[in-house]
């Protein structure tokens, strides 16, 4: 699994205006990463508007994801909810073997303790037949996993290999990288804080930005990976201002609003998102200009 030490991209799930989904778009922005650096895809995570897309549709996705890639990126799909019994049974049906991990996040709404976090993930382990990634977002999800947890989670569940630590709290992803193995991943699922994360001896990245610009902040991790500090630095402080931006109405709403500026797909969500508003929409609109005139 040494490409997680990497940058891979949270892939957007692109629509028509009809409101179905565009492959063509898909098929484009596949193109796209495996030109520009980036080490795996992550699809139907967040990023791709999982939680509003069918059963029906999300297994086309997945075939036509395998078709696009024909086999150049490694591929990690996201499969999650809050009734684990009903994820088990998902698992138990999908075709995952071109995909090389499960990206599967913390149950949300109900707001389960620590020990119903570890049944919760205990079952989807031993429900897989491939490496399960972890995903802590509590800013999503109304909880977290805590790092005892997730210990004791290793020592019974050979086949989780990572987390993707979205909380913001860098010195909660350093102990847990101090008291795993090196064969554990700890992954930033913040753009923000994924330099210092990766610095610190986190192994890479799951990025939204790198969805506008992969070679860009793949560049970004990849002079980190090395402990080119001050470089790496320099140039996150160039891409920043548009993370920012990027976050402002929240995820994927901004990054849509981009790749729409790019060509890549139509600025369309499924409700209950919707797109950034106008004023929002020209501050990408600008930053984007200023950022491909000084492209890292």
């Amino acid at each position: 699994m040494n490409f997680l030490k990497g940058t891979g991209v949270a892939i957007i799930t692109p629509f028509k205006k009809s409101g179905e989904i565009d492959f063509d778009a898909y098929k484009l922005l596949i193109e796209y990463y495996v030109k520009n650096n980036i080490s795996y895809l992550v699809i139907l995570g967040t990023t791709g508007e999982s939680h509003t897309i069918t059963l029906k549709e999300k297994n086309k996705i997945l075939e036509n994801v395998v078709e696009f890639n024909r086999g150049r990126l490694p591929l990690i799909v996201g499969i999650g909810g809050n009734d684990t019994q009903s994820l088990v049974n998902q698992i138990l049906n999908y075709n995952l073997k071109n995909f090389s991990a499960i990206l599967t996040v913390c149950p949300y709404y109900n707001k389960p303790s620590q020990a119903g976090l570890y049944e919760h993930f205990y079952h989807v382990s031993k429900a897989s037949t491939i490496p399960i990634i972890l995903y802590d977002v509590p800013s999503r999800t109304g909880t977290s996993i805590s790092n005892t947890t997730v210990l004791k989670l290793l020592k019974n569940c050979k086949n989780i290999i990572g987390i993707k630590d979205a909380t913001g709290d860098i010195k909660r992803g350093v102990d847990l990288i101090n008291k795993t193995s090196k064969s554990f991943h700890v992954i930033s699922g913040d753009d923000f804080t994924a330099l210092d994360l990766v610095l610190s001896g986190g192994s890479g990245v799951i990025s939204v930005v790198a969805g506008a610009f992969p070679k860009e902040f793949s560049k970004i991790i990849s002079l980190a990976k090395q402990n080119k500090t001050q470089e790496a630095k320099e140039k996150f402080k160039k891409i920043k201002n548009i993370i920012d931006l990027l976050f402002k109405e929240g995820n994927p709403s901004g990054i849509k609003a981009l790749l729409s500026l790019m060509g890549f797909c139509k600025n369309i969500l499924r409700l209950p998102l919707t797109p950034v508003d106008k004023n929002l929409y020209d501050d990408i609109k600008d930053k984007f200009k200023i950022f491909e005139k000084n492209l890292l």
